[in-house]
Order: C-alpha cells, then structure tokens, then sequence
C-alpha cells in the first residue's frame, strides 16, 4: 500500500497490461491524445460556448502550470465543488494533468460534508463557484480555512473573497512556464466518493490506468464514437456522468459534451434539437418527468439514439413508454463508484433491454452472486453482488485504522468488493433487487440513514428513531423519520426539517415525513425491525 492506495497483486497488474486493458495512459493525457487527433472537433458546449479540443487542451495545459507555480504537487488532493460547467472540465483535467487529485464533491453538499472531505483526504486546496442560487460557496470556504491548517488555497470561479484567487487569474498568470509533472498511470487520478452506509462517505481512489478503462468500456458499450453528441445533465462529480460512460468516453472517441443547464424538458428537448444529441445520461425522476410531458412532441429528436438510466432501476414499464414517447433505446446502467458496470446491450432482446440491469462491460470482470455465509448460489438465487476485476477497486483509501477496518467489511481475503446489492444472476446479466444495507436510494441520491438518524438523535424531544424509505412514484424512494418522542414532548415535522438545517447537511438527505410513534416493531432479540415499519409505510403511502 503507498499513500492510501490499496494495489492490485502483481500477477493481476502483469495479466492486465498483457490483455491490453490498462493503456499506461494518464486521463489528462489520454484526452491530448484525441485532441492531437481532432483539434478543431467541437469538445464542449455550453450555452453560446463552444470549445474546440485544442482550445480545451491549451486552457488545462495553462492552468496545470498555475496550479504547480502555486505549489500543487503530484498527490496533492483538491477538494473540486462546481457545477456543470466548463471550468469543472478544465478544472478536474488540469489537476490529472499534474498529479494531483480532485476529491468529487457534489454541488448540493454543505458544511458537514466538505468538512469531512477535507479531513479524510487532507486536501491542500478547494474550488467552488462564487454562488449558485442562494447559496455563497465562498462563505462556506472561508469558514474551512479558518477550520483547516493544510487548506492553503482556495480557487473560485467567479469573484474571490479576500484570500482566495480567482480562476481567470490562475489562467492570465500563465504559471510563470512552470514545467508539468510526469503522471505516474498506476497513481491515483480520482476520489470518487462513496454511497455510503455509514455516517459519511469513504474516498474511492481511482488510478488513470484504470479509469480510463473504465471509460473505454462504457463508452464502447453504449456505442459511443467520434459522431457521438452526449447530454451530461446530471452532476459531473458523479462517477455515472464523469466516466460511466459520460465525459470521459466521449473525449476518449472524440465526440461533443453538450452542458445543459436545466433538466426542465423545456430545456432539455429544444436543446437536443439545436445540438442534434444523440445520448441523454439520465436518472428515473428526469426520465418521469419527460414521459409525461408534451415537450418532447414538439422537437425533433431525430438525432436521439439512446437515453441511458443510472443511479436507480428503471422500471421495465417506463422503459418501454420511453421507447415509444422519445422514439430511442433506453440503456440501463448499473454500478458502482467503486468499480463494476453493468449496462444494457444496444442490440439486446426486449427481455433484457427491458427488464435486467445489464452486464459487466468487461470479460474481466469476475462476479459471483452468495448467500449470508459466502457461499455462492446459483443463477436464479438471490444473493449479494461481489465482484473484482481491472477497474474495480482493491480496497477504499486508507491512511488510517479506521479506513483500514473499513476494508475489511468491504472486501473479501481474495479481493473481492461487496457491493452490498441483493440480485438475481442469469449467465453474466444482473437482476437487482435492493441492498442489503441500510441505504436510501433517492433518484440516485445515496442518504445513509445511519448519518441522518445520528442528527435526529441530537434533537431534545427525540427518543429514539429510524429512518426508513418510502416509496415515491419519481424519485423511487423517499426518507420518512419514525419517531419515539420523550415523554411531556413533541415534534413536528417542519420544526424537525429546521433543526436537520441547522447541521448544515444536503438538502436531498432531509426527512420528507415524519410519523410519530409510540413503539417500533422488535425482534425475539430486541432488533428494530426496519422491514416491518417500511412495509407499513408503504401501505399508508400507496393506499
């Protein structure tokens, strides 16, 4: 283990390289490549903006040698919070470009978050945009300096706070020729972070070597070539829209990047029409939402080929009225941050297009399906998800004993990952069926319930509390509070949603129903029996 990274056994690096899986390529560096290629191809789109492969090198290249001028060295980690815009893609390349490595923060996360992404990564640096909305990142980051003696530079996209720098200015300063690093492709690229089912998210640390694979097998999955426009709509930070196929697979063929700034369908569609997108990475909320919507009928689609669904499964029946209503392939994508990716085959029989949750994209990846004592079951059974392979992580990065337990729970003696999935396995197709954590799924939002009931735990009147899913027709699941209060107490539901505020937590994790009871459901051994109450819920909520 060097700096955290968890390797993979030496027989395993040498069978890779020789079945030419792992190209010895950074990401940064895998991206000049195209350029070289086809500079003058249009990589980027966003709004009026449109950025050429040479332009997009020549601005990473620029901001890579500020960023070195400023003392950001290889291995150095950058805590990177922007939305969808171009700068986030100059941004995360220009930090591979050099060695560093960008820890994916979200832009929905809030004090508590970061807070924790700086302490496990001991990141040196943070970038955020000025504002979006209501919301100041540059407060938030003023209030981390003051907290964090290793955080020494905060960039903004947009207008700096005194002590922090602007991204105009690391790029009009040029570096003063700082001379770029060499990218060791085996060191890590990426912290992706975890769903989570703890009280916070563990950092996932990919190497270039292997995300770069990771991107070339999605995208050669999903069809991707030079002629390939792709939609990113969802967060970039996201490994699903950075390299799942998303961003990365269409740099790595040479296709275009279209940022929409809107899910709205009176965004989406007039878009795909102007842009003449062929792949829209989507999530079953979005896709809800565009069915039933009369937009879609009024723009020529005719370029759209593929509307792919991750984070949650597509239900087979909204799948098929995708196909009808948009008049596309819908693409099921189903994974982990960690490594494995499931996805649909294009030319796939309906019984698989529409209803399993794919296949690995490589031949290498091993997946085995068994029961509560590790011992495999066969196709049909239901069982937990394990999995290794070329690009799936060997354990979470680990500089402390904590980190190190959690491998423990992660992964097998021989390497494999737990994916913590319940599925059914027939041949290499996957059936999911639900985790076996404790884990909310809120349209591909990941809520631990063990982080929001620690919170809850925190308010005077609360006595004890579980935090369940809900079923919602959009989103797949919701999170409903059930609470025993103190005796001579009470809580309502908007006063509970303002404490939870006041911890400073994402917006997506907050409660959306509160029920109010006087005792849970136990087991002979006194365990609350979550099942019970979500099955209970559930009634009440559909009924």
């Amino acid at each position: 283990m060097s700096d955290g990274l968890v390797p993979w056994p030496a027989a395993d690096v040498a069978r890779y390289r020789a079945a030419g899986l792992w190209e010895d390529i950074g990401v940064a560096a895998m991206v000049e490549r195209t350029a070289r290629q086809r500079p003058e191809q249009v990589a980027i789109v966003a709004g009026d903006r449109r950025i050429s492969y040479a332009a997009l090198v020549a601005e990473v290249n620029t901001l890579a040698a500020a960023l070195v001028a400023r003392g950001i060295a290889p291995g150095a980690r950058v805590v990177l919070q922007l939305p969808n815009v171009p700068e986030f893609v100059t941004t995360y390349l220009a930090l591979n470009r050099i060695g560093a490595i960008p820890v994916m923060a979200l832009r929905a996360h809030r004090h508590a978050e970061v807070r924790h992404f700086l302490r496990a990564s001991g990141a040196v640096a943070y970038v955020v945009a000025d504002r979006i909305g209501s919301f100041d990142y540059r407060v938030m980051a003023d209030e981390m300096m003051r907290e964090f003696d290793a955080l020494a530079h905060v960039i903004v996209v947009g207008e700096p706070h005194a002590g922090q720098v602007a991204y105009r200015d690391l790029l009009a300063s040029r570096g003063a020729a700082a001379v770029l690093p060499r990218v060791d492709p085996m060191s890590i690229s990426t912290m992706l972070l975890s769903g989570g089912t703890t009280s916070m998210s563990k950092l996932i640390p990919r190497t270039h070597n292997d995300y770069v694979l990771n991107a070339r097998l999605c995208g050669a999955a999903a069809g991707f070539d030079a002629q390939t426009v792709f939609m990113a709509i969802l967060p970039l930070g996201h490994n699903y829209n950075l390299a799942s196929p998303g961003l990365l697979a269409t740099f790595y063929v040479g296709g275009t990047v279209v940022l929409a700034a809107s899910a709205d369908p009176e965004a989406v569609f007039p878009l795909v029409e102007r842009e003449r997108v062929t792949v829209i990475a989507a999530a079953v909320p979005l896709i809800s939402n565009w069915i039933n919507s009369d937009v879609p009928a009024r723009s020529d689609l005719s370029s759209l080929r593929v509307v792919q669904n991750g984070g949650a499964r597509l239900p087979p029946e909204l799948r098929v009225r995708l196909r009808e209503r948009l008049g596309c392939t819908p693409q099921e994508i189903y994974g982990t941050a960690e490594g494995l990716i499931n996805m649909t085959r294009l030319d796939d029989p309906d019984d698989l297009l529409l209803e399993s949750s794919g296949s690995p994209v490589s031949d290498d990846d091993e997946i085995k399906v068994v029961d509560d004592d590790g011992r495999e079951v066969p196709d049909g059974v239901s069982g937990e998800l394990l999995t290794r392979g070329p690009y799936t992580i060997r354990g979470y990065w680990a500089v402390d004993d904590g980190a190190r337990e959690k491998n423990l729970e992660a992964f097998t003696v021989d390497g494999f990952y737990r994916m913590g999935d319940i599925v059914k396995k027939r041949g290499r197709s996957i059936y999911t069926e639900g985790r076996r954590k404790d884990l909310i799924n809120r349209g591909g939002e990941k809520i631990s319930c063990e982080e929001v009931e620690n919170l809850i735990f925190m308010h005077p009147a609360v006595q004890s509390v579980v935090l369940v899913a809900m079923p919602d027709p959009v989103f797949g699941e919701k999170a409903c509070a059930c609470v025993i209060v103190k005796p001579g107490t009470s809580l309502a539901f908007d006063e509970l949603v303002a404490f939870l505020k006041t911890k400073q937590i994402a917006s997506f994790k907050l409660p959306e129903r509160l029920e109010i009871m006087a005792s849970f459901p136990v087991s002979p051994v006194g365990k609350i029996m979550k099942r019970e109450l979500r099955e209970s819920l559930a009634k009440q909520v559909v009924g």
